[in-house]
């Protein structure tokens, strides 16, 4: 088990997928993404695992992601946040995103500044996460 404190230290926030490119040189089927996490953020790189969804469904569409882990380093790749989904035994991996519309740069709910209703006026909006049939998450 961790800690709530160590949950919290998790910066995961949601982005919109500004390109899709191929990336021919991974060892498994994968994406590269640029995100646009909003003008405090900005754009940030990512390879997916993802390929189950064609370009045109991933142009535009809001992710959700982990933007503090450090770089990781994937063939030519320098993949700068961790896409989030859920694995689904029919699927693969199912993306984690908001069920509705949601400012690219913006936290989830539980990560909040303390006294902060999330859901007031100007409040982080909550990310709600589709149900899949596993609950591990990974991309």
């Amino acid at each position: 088990m961790i800690e709530f404190d160590q949950f919290q230290a998790v910066d995961m926030r949601v982005g919109r997928v500004t390109t899709v490119d191929d990336f021919r040189q991974a060892r498994k089927p994968a994406w590269k993404l640029a995100i646009d996490f909003g003008p405090e953020i900005g754009v940030k790189r990512s390879s997916a695992q993802i390929t189950h969804y064609s370009r045109q469904e991933l142009e535009g569409t809001l992710v959700v992601a982990v933007i503090n882990f450090p770089p990781r380093q994937i063939g030519p790749v320098s993949s700068e946040v961790l896409v989030l989904g859920a694995l689904d035994d029919e699927q693969g991996v199912v993306l984690l995103r908001p069920d509705r519309a949601a400012e690219p740069g913006r936290g989830s709910a539980d990560q909040a500044a303390p006294g902060v209703s999330a859901q007031g006026p100007g409040a982080t909006p909550m990310i709600s996460l589709p149900a899949a049939r596993s609950s591990t998450a990974t991309v």
